[in-house]
């Protein structure tokens, strides 16, 4: 019965531990260094869709809605 009165305190104890144990454990990278640019070359295939559908006139747009 004692554990169910002191849940509040218990729970507050655990989230003060979980975050300093984050913060203790947590580590700076050594170097950071700047990811590689990627540039497009005129090699690369890039990818088209085409879309061959005709367009809807005012009157069908209307009878859809």
């Amino acid at each position: 019965m004692n554990v169910l009165k002191n849940m509040e305190a218990i729970f507050v104890v655990a989230a003060v531990l979980a975050t300093a144990t984050t913060f203790a454990t947590a580590s700076v990278p050594a170097a950071v260094t700047e990811p590689a640019t990627v540039t497009a070359t005129a090699d690369s295939k890039m990818q088209v869709v085409t879309i061959k559908a005709k367009r809807l006139s005012a009157a069908e747009k209307a009878a859809l809605i």
